[in-house]
């Protein structure tokens, strides 16, 4: 029996009758990840990722799992994040705005050290002006002076074709910046349940993206069923489902409550991380 662990969530395999055999303690990183060969036709290549792109898209069960575990995975390795929406001047095409939103990633990039993110792209629903527009929210690790950034949005805005109806419309909320207190789980849980796992639209652009560093965090790790136990000792088991699907090889689910008592449980994956960033910060 083998458990697969990631913050809040455990599942039990068996090995024996299945034969899974983890060749990595840990596992979610972009690093495990094999490297493919080029395709020879590069015209046929571009053309295929042109068609692709005009499809309309959406986040899938899968994405938006992984989306949450890199979160989670990003804030342990930090002290304070911040949670940045980007909205529009005005009435935009997902491939604009998302075209927009990679410029000013780029010039951040540039005038920021060590600058990590997560981002997910979502739809405006309470602005009946600009229903439907494409918006963005971004979770970073960084420090934002606002004024500063929040210029520099609107006026990248305005240099590729979205002007505002309004020659004075400057909106605040344009550019809005919450901080969040790292080591506070269920909140970062709580955003990422209300802007990225509810998210069903879909856009004819990138859905999700995020830096490098955060696609190489580390977000599951392999334990012994015994692993488990210690949760189950401390009654933080909040929900327990057996797949009695014999074709699958899932044989145990737990929900596990993540609190002050649980998270040290965690502390391999942490620790993990942590050194991957450091080591990350040192070259």
């Amino acid at each position: 029996m083998i458990v697969k662990n990631t913050y809040g969530v455990s599942v039990a395999f068996s090995t024996a009758k299945y034969g899974i055999t983890p060749t990595s303690e840990f596992t979610g990183s972009a690093l495990q990840r094999k490297k493919q060969e080029p395709l020879k036709n590069t015209k046929a290549k571009k053309n295929e990722n042109k068609d692709k792109e005009r499809k309309a898209r959406s986040l899938s069960r899968r994405s938006k799992q992984k989306i949450r575990k890199k979160i989670t995975c990003f804030s342990r390795t930090q002290k304070r994040l911040s949670f940045v929406t980007l909205t529009f001047l005005n009435s935009v095409s997902d491939e604009v705005a998302v075209n927009i939103l990679r410029k000013f990633i780029d010039n951040v990039k540039k005038r920021s050290e060590d600058f990590q993110y997560i981002w997910v792209v979502e739809r405006q629903t309470k602005n009946d002006e600009f229903k439907g527009n494409p918006h963005f929210h971004m979770i970073t690790n960084k420090y934002w002076k606002i004024e500063k950034w929040w210029n520099y949005w609107l006026t990248l805005q305005q240099k590729n074709g979205v002007i505002p109806r309004d020659k004075d419309f400057k909106p605040s909320s344009a550019f809005d910046v919450r901080q969040l207190n790292a080591t506070n789980i269920k909140r970062i849980t709580s955003y990422v349940t209300k802007y990225v796992t509810k998210n069903n639209e879909k856009f004819k652009c990138q859905i999700w993206n995020c830096s490098k560093k955060v696609s190489e965090l580390y977000t599951d790790f392999y334990t012994s069923a015994e692993f488990t136990d210690q949760f189950k000792r401390l009654n933080a088991v909040t929900k327990e489902i057996t797949n009695k699907d014999i074709k699958s090889p899932v044989i145990n689910v737990k929900m596990i409550d993540l609190n002050r008592q649980t998270l040290p449980l965690y502390k391999r994956l942490d620790d993990k991380n942590i050194m991957l960033f450091s080591e990350v910060n040192k070259v």
